[in-house]
């Protein structure tokens, strides 16, 4: 049976190529240090908002394997997040990339630098309990409790703590936010258009593996 391509897919697609294109062809803001650099702000943000958007579509769905013990869910719950990991680590690359250029450096003591290098070793060490365990149920319980704590603990590493103390990220640590860089909402359009690309494009990486490993299941059944 021919499949057809969603609409979603479709808006995915055309969204993603409308960031790349507005991305490195529309003009910006030119701001001192900043300068062409900038640009990697309509990359790095939205990678970041899809990293968060399968890490809640995981923790959602360790909750629900909690209450139901269908194997699918916990499927769906690694396979989110490994997705989400993915995701995250892009992001962090295309950060330092930026530090580099805005402060001379791939890497420095930024609280928020250090905290999201912290969550993603958190969610790292949840694939190493996975591994861990053979029993199906039994994994599938324990890493779901370890999936709700490590998000828990993600939150204020990322959100909250950053912005209690002196952070050379905008909009922490009293540093403005980059609302001040754009007055001609140009930037704002493509960031949350890329936002959007973003999110879809990790979604439907996402449920290519989840039918991957369904397909799975079904072979070893048989």
């Amino acid at each position: 049976m021919k499949q057809r391509l969603e609409w979603w897919k479709v808006l995915a697609i055309l969204l993603l190529y409308y960031t790349v294109v507005a991305g490195f062809l529309l003009p910006v803001p030119r701001l001192p240090i900043l300068n062409e650099s900038i640009r990697l702000f309509y990359f790095h943000f939205p990678l970041w908002c899809t990293m968060l958007l399968l890490f809640v579509i995981s923790l959602w769905s360790s909750i629900g394997f909690l209450r139901s013990n269908r194997i699918e869910l916990d499927d769906r719950a690694a396979l989110s997040a490994t997705v989400g990991i993915l995701f995250g680590l892009l992001g962090l690359a295309t950060g330092m990339l930026w530090g580099k250029a805005t402060w001379g450096t791939f890497w420095t003591s930024d609280p928020k630098l250090n905290n999201t290098a912290i969550s993603l070793l958190i969610y790292a060490a949840y694939f190493v309990l996975r591994s861990s365990l053979q029993d199906e149920t039994q994994r599938g319980r324990l890493s779901a409790v370890y999936n709700i704590f490590a998000f828990s603990v993600m939150i204020p590493l990322i959100f909250i703590l950053p912005r209690m103390t002196d952070s050379l990220h905008p909009g922490n640590g009293g540093n403005p936010g980059f609302s001040i860089f754009d007055t001609s909402h140009n930037m704002k359009f493509v960031i949350y258009t890329a936002i959007i690309a973003f999110c879809l494009t990790g979604w439907w990486i996402t449920t290519l593996l989840i039918k991957v490993k369904a397909h799975e299941r079904r072979v070893e059944e048989v």
